[in-house]
């Protein structure tokens, strides 16, 4: 990759369906070039996906939860077990499995407390690898962002 690829990659991951006319403006190369860089950009994996990025307060997701969850065991089985059982979960936006004191950290956008409530019954009160886990509601969207570069 170069400068170039880095320019079109900038101007894409904040609105991809700009042409490559419109893109070629902004780079100084031809359409042409453009489009040839964005489909090896594509098919190298750097741009992994193209999505709409929903708005979660026209769709009734008022809340935004974050979770950190303890687990008993972490051997292979049991991550592996409570990983897809996240990536199941439709109110699940993001989880990660970090060091430190927890084991994942989860994003969660629910329509209200009552069905984060469900959440924690079917996938954390019921799960017997379960130790703890910690809520924090979000109060205040400072920055919430996709960007790479």
């Amino acid at each position: 990759m170069d400068k170039l690829d880095y320019n079109i990659l900038r101007i894409v991951q904040n609105n991809s369906r700009l042409t490559a006319e419109v893109i070629s403006n902004e780079v100084n190369l031809s359409p042409a070039a453009v489009q040839k860089r964005l489909k090896n950009l594509r098919d190298s994996g750097v741009i992994k996906k193209e999505v709409a990025i929903l708005s979660a307060k026209h769709l009734e997701r008022n809340l935004t939860i974050i979770t950190n969850v303890v687990l008993e065991r972490e051997n292979i089985a049991s991550l592996n077990e409570f990983k897809l059982k996240m990536r199941e979960a439709s109110c699940v936006q993001q989880c990660y499995y970090v060091t430190g004191e927890f084991a994942f950290v989860l994003i969660l956008l629910v329509h209200d407390i009552e069905e984060y409530e469900r959440f924690t019954q079917e996938y954390f009160f019921a799960e017997s690898n379960m130790v703890r886990f910690t809520t924090m509601v979000v109060m205040n969207e400072v920055k919430a962002s996709l960007n790479v570069i």
